[in-house]
This record gives C-alpha cells, sequence and structure tokens, in this order.
C-alpha cells in the first residue's frame, strides 16, 4: 500500500493553515485542472469532524465521484480525511500541522489502496502514486499561497 508524505512550510500561523486545509472552497480552487466541485454534504464553507463531502472530478479523462469524511479532528494539529466511498479501495489523509518558529510545517501522511488486486499495485508503481503526489503539491501551493497572502480570511470567515 503506497503513502505519499509531502511537507510544505508555510509562512503563516497554524490555526490559519489548519483551517484553509480543510475549506471546501480553496479545494476547488486548487483543482481546477480536474474540475472538481462539491456536489453533497458540505459544499462550501469549512468542513469539521464527522461532515462528508461528494466531489465530482474528472480524473485522467473519466469523472467520478469520491465521497470522504473528517475522521479525526483535533483543532488546530490534525485532521484526517477517509474516504467512504468512491475509486480507491481506501485512503485515509491525514493533515499535520506543527508549530516551526514564525511559521509552520503542514504535513500531509496520504495512505492509499487501489482496487483491482495485482492490477492496482501495478497502477499504484506506475502512475498513482505520483499523480497523486502532484495533486496534493498542487493543492498545497495554493494553500501557502493563500495563507501568506492577504485574502485568506474570505476563506476562513465566509
Amino acid at each position: 500500500m503506497p503513502v505519499i508524505n509531502l511537507s510544505t512550510y508555510i509562512n503563516a500561523p497554524g490555526e490559519r493553515c489548519f483551517d484553509l486545509s480543510r475549506s471546501i472552497d480553496i479545494h476547488i480552487e486548487s483543482t481546477s485542472g480536474t474540475h472538481e466541485k462539491a456536489i453533497a454534504g458540505i459544499t462550501s464553507g469549512l468542513i469539521g469532524f464527522g461532515e462528508e463531502v461528494t466531489w465530482r472530478a474528472k480524473h485522467l479523462g473519466v469523472y467520478q465521484n469520491l465521497t470522504s469524511r473528517i475522521t479525526e479532528y483535533q483543532y488546530p494539529e490534525t485532521f484526517t480525511d477517509s474516504m467512504v466511498k468512491g475509486a480507491f479501495k481506501r485512503f485515509d489523509h491525514q493533515h499535520i500541522f506543527l508549530q516551526e518558529g514564525d511559521g509552520t510545517l503542514m504535513k500531509d501522511i496520504f495512505d492509499f489502496e487501489s482496487p483491482f488486486g495485482i492490477f492496482g499495485k501495478f497502477v499504484n508503481t506506475m502512475f498513482l502514486t505520483n499523480y497523486m503526489r502532484g495533486f496534493l503539491v498542487a493543492r498545497n501551493n495554493v494553500i501557502k499561497e493563500i495563507a501568506e497572502g492577504r485574502n485568506w480570511m474570505k476563506y476562513i470567515n465566509g
């Protein structure tokens, strides 16, 4: 089972990074390449513990739906979103926020398993792990840009 570990330093307080990371609106903005839309559950604003969102997106040329739920939540240190229904066999995405100097080290641990047994393992190795890493890096870059900029409050305070 692949695990993607990412670290992104953001020159902003941990609470801001935590909240921006659970913003449905930022997620939509950061995934414009896959045309992601929140179609059910929490569809805008900040998602919280026990809440779900269903995404519709075009990945690899095919529209897919994926529902995830916030399964762990310790403000402002960590939260985890886990797939409830979707194309993966399973995934858990842990978001961790560590104070470092005047900023925050935002860590992602994305633990996933593809369907299709042996074929799924081949797809992971040849393609999916790098695809998902690029997807997460792009998302983190948008969060970093917004958190370090001037307009971050519009995503948190509505």
